[in-house]
C-alpha cells in the first residue's frame, strides 16, 4: 500500500516533461501576444504622428485667421450697439410713409381692370363651344 503512494521515476519524468512543455507554450503564447501588441502600438504611434502634424498645420493656419476674427467680432459689437438707433430711425421712416385714410370728398376708385378687357380662353373655340 505504501508503494502505491510513492510516484515512480517514470511518473516524475512525465511530470517534468509536461511542466516544461506548459512553460514553453506559455512563453510562446506570451511572446506572440507581445509581438502583436507591439505591432498595434507602432501603428498607433504612426497615426498619432500624422495627427500631430495635422494639428500643427491647423494651428499655423488659425494664427493667420485670428486677427481677422477679432476684427469681425469688434465690428459685430459696434453694429449691435447701433441697432437700437437704427431701429428707431426705421420706425420714424415707416411712420413718415404710412398711407393715410382717404378724405371723404374724394371718390373711391374701383379696382383696376386689364387694358384688353375680359380674358377669354381659346379652349372653347377649339372644342366647338364658341359663343
Amino acid at each position: 500500500m505504501i508503494g502505491a503512494l510513492v510516484p515512480s521515476a517514470r511518473d516524475n519524468a512525465n511530470l517534468i516533461f509536461l511542466s516544461v512543455a506548459d512553460i514553453t507554450a506559455l512563453c510562446v503564447g506570451l511572446s506572440a501576444y507581445l509581438g502583436w501588441a507591439g505591432f498595434l502600438l507602432t501603428r498607433i504611434a504612426g497615426n498619432l504622428e500624422v495627427a500631430a502634424d495635422t494639428v500643427q498645420e491647423i494651428a499655423d493656419e488659425a494664427s493667420v485667421i485670428t486677427p481677422a476674427v477679432e476684427h469681425i467680432i469688434n465690428t459685430g459689437g459696434i453694429i449691435a450697439g447701433a441697432l437700437p438707433l437704427l431701429y428707431s430711425m426705421a420706425e420714424g421712416i415707416v411712420v413718415g410713409v404710412t398711407p393715410t385714410v382717404a378724405p371723404e370728398d374724394r371718390p373711391v376708385r374701383p379696382p383696376a381692370r386689364p387694358a384688353s378687357g375680359r380674358r377669354r380662353s381659346r379652349m372653347h373655340d377649339s372644342v366647338g363651344y364658341g359663343g
